[in-house]
């Protein structure tokens, strides 16, 4: 059997979060077993479906990396096809029209309500002489669904699902004004884009058992289903915003790298022994539904960016300094010179140790940049105050005798001018930081010299001496 998965998001907003494991869980699922992912806009609600959303999800899974086969395919485009099949079930006695009118459903909802069970159409009109039809009424056409037995789904997260049909109605499969209800158009979609599993959140499995119903009536084989846990925050709570329930293009511009974010929403649901690590290759070979859980997983925003800052350590030099240099033209607002652009390989070591985000790391590098004036922070404009301007002439001038700007000479010259001072090697460092960098941390003074160079470095001292 051909593996087709699909991703079918709602174009009513950005690619949050939990779509976005839901994208790569069926991304990993088809490339593990050699199939492919499809893209399907659901974008039958026209009120609130916009073309910038749609963009935006096309721009979100690009930037994870989660690629589809074919073209996306529009929900709404294929009205006519679902209305077609609505008829055929009509056809064969599968289904029949409604003209309960909106009156009657609010009082069933009333009597439902009253006594504390859920809505259910009556079924009125399931068996009912359409002669008794109003005048001037337009129908819509529902299942006939059974009323016997059960309908069971053989869930591949889940397990097995079971509902007694008497518990269920007879849904609407087209609308009065002729649109198709979501439940008949899903089914419809997939049954001819063959896909093979579904795997979607597990908010839809109750959708399952009634989609399960129109596949059978059809004569359709169903897809496997495969319900996965949905995302809570930190605090088990409902996801939201303050948990981290940010659209995919919120991280990327923090600078959460997104092979760090696949391998954290991997991880969130689905587990292969204790392996943390995962990277891209190593996930499609392990993929399976067997290890998602059925338990709820639980976003935590300070794990991903730790794993975010695993991922900047590890990365190769010449990709982390083309990256770091696009974030830093984007803050500058101009074009790296190749000066500066030199400077970045030389100081990437040191400024990525502690960075857990790109944005964390364009700000540590951002000293190697700044042109003069510094531009100063309040700590460290005060370590630039009372005999800093005449140590920094004095170490103007050691600096200056060097003829090889490396840094062990570098390095020999600052201890050598503080010992001869009779200075701690920080009092001397102090200054130097502040006037290098016009700021009070910073990787280290010897460090800080090499990065900026010779002349750029005396520069900048010289702005700030007696």
């Amino acid at each position: 059997m051909s593996v087709i998965t699909r991703f079918a998001p709602s174009p009513t907003g950005f690619l949050h979060i939990g779509g976005a494991r839901t994208a790569l869980f069926n991304w990993l699922f088809a490339q593990h077993h050699g199939g492919e992912m499809l893209l399907r806009i659901e974008d039958t609600d026209r009120a609130r479906s916009t073309e910038a959303a749609v963009t935006a999800i096309h721009e979100g899974l690009h930037w994870l990396g989660l690629d589809w086969q074919s073209e996306p395919i529009s929900q709404f485009a294929r009205a006519g096809r679902h209305a077609e099949v609505a008829r055929q079930l009509l056809d064969t006695g599968n289904a029949y029209y409604c003209y309960a009118t909106p009156e009657e459903l609010v009082e069933m909802r009333e009597t439902a309500k009253a006594e504390g069970r859920s809505m259910r159409y009556d079924g009125r009109w399931r068996d009912r002489d359409l002669g008794e039809a109003p005048a001037g009424a337009v129908p819509v056409i529902r299942l006939r669904a059974p009323k016997e037995g059960v309908t069971v789904i053989q869930d591949q997260v889940q397990g097995e699902v079971t509902v007694q049909n008497s518990e269920m109605d007879d849904m609407v499969l087209l609308r009065a004004d002729g649109t198709p209800t979501y439940m008949l158009a899903v089914v419809v979609d997939d049954h001819d884009m063959s896909v093979s599993h579904v795997i979607r959140g597990n908010d839809h499995l109750t959708n399952a058992l009634r989609q399960r119903q129109i596949y059978d009536l059809m004569g359709w084989n169903a897809p496997h289903f495969a319900h996965i846990p949905l995302i809570h925050g930190a605090d088990g709570g409902k996801l939201s915003k303050r948990h981290g329930a940010l659209g995919v293009e919120a991280y990327r511009d923090m600078g959460i790298l997104p092979a760090a974010l696949r391998n954290y929403l991997l991880r969130l649901g689905w587990s292969h022994g204790d392996e943390e690590i995962i990277d891209t290759a190593q996930a499609i070979e392990w993929f399976d539904l067997e290890g998602v859980g059925k338990s709820a997983a639980r976003f935590d925003i300070p794990r991903l960016e730790s794993l975010n800052s695993h991922y900047i350590r590890t990365m190769e030099e010449a990709e982390l300094c083309q990256l770091l240099a696009a974030w830093l033209c984007q803050d500058q607002e101009r074009e790296l010179s190749d000066v500066e652009l030199a400077r970045l390989p030389l100081a990437l070591e040191a400024l990525k140790e502690r960075a857990k985000t790109l944005s964390e790391l364009a700000d540590k590098a951002g000293f190697l940049l700044d042109g003069r004036p510094l531009p100063m922070e309040e700590k460290a404009a005060k370590l630039l105050l009372g005999e800093a301007p005449a140590i920094l002439a004095r170490a103007h001038s050691c600096l200056s005798a060097l003829e090889d700007w490396s840094l062990e000479l570098l390095t020999e010259a600052i201890r050598g001018l503080a010992e001869a001072e009779g200075l701690k090697l920080g009092k001397l460092a102090q200054p130097l930081r502040a006037a290098l960098t016009g700021r009070n941390a910073s990787p280290g003074i010897f460090e800080v010299l090499y990065f900026l160079g010779r002349q750029e470095s005396l520069d900048r001292i010289g702005d700030h001496m007696a």
